[in-house]
């Protein structure tokens, strides 16, 4: 077997692609066991490899370790990625809190119905633009480094970044108002493990589409 982390979840985003930026960041090697339809969860869950019948699942260091952020958790100690001491960490808790939430607004826009997507884009746009970025660029300005906390890369970073480059999915010029996010997205993106994941070829995911969702339905629909 190989020493390297294997993640189970289906091929797209969804909750594991914190985990894939977390590991890259980390210039971590990993390998993917993509879960192709129903069987392949069932399989999982009647072998006990997920302690609450769900994915993402992460092997890593003899464990199987489920919950997204228990797992991100677990990454970011391990490779350094969590801040150098309980202060730093707090901080980093609470942004990164405040980053998955923006997370789970963009993960559950392509599952809005037709009739309500206008509205949701919306919303979920104007808490981007009006409660989140401007902390963000606050932290940033106020802290007076290239990195969130600390002087070093954080968890807080490599998610800030992942966040940013969604939202320009969903709107090219989200950054126009922050300059300071401007020049961190930058500077985060030419890190050297950074830059090769975001290269075309590499185990970072594009955007989901009706018919990825569709097909993820079909696995993780009872």
């Amino acid at each position: 077997m190989s020493g390297k982390p294997r993640l189970h979840y289906f091929n797209g985003r969804g909750r594991m692609e914190t985990i894939r930026w977390l590991l890259a960041s980390a210039g971590v090697e990993f390998e993917e066991s993509f879960l192709e339809k129903k069987e392949d969860l069932t399989k999982l869950q009647k072998d006990g490899s997920l302690l609450f019948q769900q994915v993402p699942m992460v092997e890593i260091d003899g464990m199987k370790l489920v919950q997204t952020r228990a797992i991100a958790n677990y990454i970011s100690t391990k490779y350094n990625l969590y801040g150098k001491d309980l202060k730093e960490r707090v901080l980093i808790d609470m942004y990164v809190e405040g980053m998955f939430d923006l997370n789970e607004l963009f993960l559950m826009y392509i599952v809005q119905p037709a009739d309500k997507k206008e509205e949701y884009f919306a919303n979920m746009m104007n808490k981007a633009e009006n409660r989140y970025f401007p902390v963000f660029e606050k932290v940033l300005k106020d802290h007076g480094k290239d990195f969130l906390v600390g002087n070093q890369l954080s968890r807080a970073d490599v998610q800030l970044l992942e966040l940013i480059l969604m939202a320009e999915e969903y709107k090219p010029d989200v950054l126009a108002n922050f300059p300071v996010l401007q020049s961190f997205k930058a500077r985060i993106s030419n890190i050297p493990a950074i830059k090769k994941f975001l290269q075309p070829g590499s185990q970072r995911k594009p955007p989901v589409t009706e018919e990825d969702l569709a097909k993820a339905m079909k696995i993780f629909r009872s």
